[in-house]
């Protein structure tokens, strides 16, 4: 950007005060990620297959390890606390919590986005932002982008969402985010979704705060262990609570006279739906969906609490209007008159007209306004696009340290005599007479309990993992006895 900053530039000051770190006024801005799944980042695989490995289907249900994404979204530069825009238009087989596209296999020019969504605002500092996306009425068209792109050859035309009529009669919402910074970490959130249809239309808005998952895995720090927490303390207002961040209030406006309804789920896998395996949690990732689609109120915490948390609203909008709901990410350390009065507006328009005061010492005088409007957004995306990648080459290399060595997963068998055979058969006998020991001396109200507490990996509860290992020990039983049949071999 030019150089040409004006003293009195309430924009260029706040850069000058980020500069300096006497105000932290970057801490917080659009950083969240557009897409997390199907990255090399998360990809664990045996043969680098990334695409197959986390896929679009089951980024609803599985926790990331190193970053986040969502709709709309807004994050602090670590990637610890993340707000986005969950939505559902009554049609959809899924909630819309993250954009859509294909992968680099389904694309016929490689991976692609199916979306419509648009930068449109930006100061360098995320004092003020302002982005679009466009949800169409009907169901949205996932398996036929799929499958026309995929009848395409290189040479022909992509198949964009556009394409399948699904806006047609301009039967859509378009869904507008604006944020402004009351003060460095005071996030004023505006979402106005308008039905640009003719008819009235139903959309279910959830605006959602959720916690990078950093504990359930190897800690990078001994911080990343204390698990955060979400929890209610008043209709309508969440306390956050984390090791590093601090303590901070959503505020989500009540709307129709009534507080939103709040609720609460662990940003945890839903290994029962992903592996067919039981879940270390009750509550999982996908529990909003369950909620809001298929009615299962089981699935969120009645106790709200949690490390992901929405303000749920159901909104019936006319044809042609808009309706606005506003939010509010402040720290608990700062004291305000309301969270929603006057001056919650007067923020938004006091950033808007410094936003263009600041951009008005940065774009060519001589050009005219729509060439003024080009170069702006063209800011506004290269700002919006600064998203969170957490690049710890340090730490992939070395990788987990509850990851065994081969030597030790595999050990070598030094001594094959039978006299070493039979130790080790009783070695085995021991060990599973012990076991059994335990397990009679067990007291019921510890079956819930995580097997190894505050371990630096997830572990199951006791119940399940005992579970686990009668069906471990039956499996091997199987493989025996075939072996003992197709071999004709005697096993002590």
């Amino acid at each position: 950007m030019s150089d040409r900053h004006h003293a009195h530039d309430p924009e260029t000051k706040r850069l000058q005060e980020d500069a300096r770190r006497t105000k932290n006024w970057k801490r917080w801005g659009p950083y969240l990620s557009e897409r997390q799944w199907g990255t090399v980042r998360e990809d664990y695989s045996a043969d680098g297959n990334v695409w197959d490995y986390f896929t679009h289907d089951q980024a609803r249900s599985r926790a990331y390890r190193w970053g986040e994404d969502g709709l709309l979204g807004f994050c602090d530069r670590e990637c610890r606390l993340c707000f986005s825009v969950a939505l559902w238009n009554g049609q959809d087989p899924i909630l819309k919590e993250r954009l859509f596209g294909l992968t680099g296999p389904e694309g016929n020019h490689g991976e692609d986005v199916k979306e419509e969504y648009f930068y449109l605002d930006s100061t360098p500092t995320h004092s003020y932002c302002k982005a679009l996306y466009k949800y169409p009425h009907a169901e949205f068209p996932y398996d036929q982008l799929v499958a026309e792109n995929a009848k395409r050859s290189r040479t022909d035309p992509e198949f964009e969402l556009v394409d399948t009529g699904v806006f047609a009669d301009n039967r859509y919402f378009d869904v507008l985010a604006e944020f402004a910074k009351a003060s460095p970490d005071d996030i004023l959130i505006r979402l106005t979704i308008h039905n640009r249809g003719p008819d009235r239309a139903t959309i279910h808005v959830l605006p959602q705060l959720y916690f990078r998952n950093r504990w359930a895995w190897g800690a990078e720090d001994k911080l990343d262990e204390v698990r955060p927490r979400f929890s209610e303390v008043a209709p309508g207002l969440v306390l956050s609570e984390h090791p590093t961040l601090g303590r901070f209030l959503f505020d989500a406006e009540p709307f129709g006279g009534k507080p939103a309804d709040l609720l609460f789920t662990e940003n945890e896998s839903n290994l029962m739906r992903l592996f067919k395996s039981e879940n270390y949690y009750s509550y999982v990732k996908d529990a909003f969906h369950d909620y809001v689609i298929h009615g299962h109120t089981t699935t969120v915490n009645p106790a709200n609490v949690g490390t992901k948390v929405a303000a749920y609203y159901g909104l019936e909008i006319a044809g042609k209007k808009s309706v606005t709901l506003r939010l509010r990410l402040r720290p608990r350390s700062e004291t305000i008159e309301e969270a929603f009065g006057p001056d919650f507006d007067a923020c938004f328009v006091q950033r808007i007209r410094e936003a263009n005061q600041f951009y008005a010492t940065q774009i060519r005088p001589d050009l005219s306004g729509e060439q003024k409007n080009v170069v702006r957004q063209a800011y506004s995306g290269l700002l919006w696009s600064k998203q969170f990648y957490h690049y710890v080459v340090k730490s992939w290399l070395e990788g987990d340290p509850a990851q065994l060595s081969d030597e030790e997963d595999w050990p070598t068998i030094e001594d094959t005599g039978e006299e070493a055979w039979h130790a080790t058969q009783q070695h085995l006998r021991d060990n599973h007479q012990a076991l059994l020991d335990a397990i009679a001396a067990l007291d019921e109200s510890n079956l819930d309990r995580p097997i190894i507490e505050n371990a630096e990996t997830p572990f199951s509860s006791v119940y399940v993992t005992l579970h686990g290992a009668v069906q471990h020990e039956l499996y091997h039983a199987g493989q025996i006895a075939i072996l003992k049949k197709a071999k004709e071999v005697v096993v002590p």
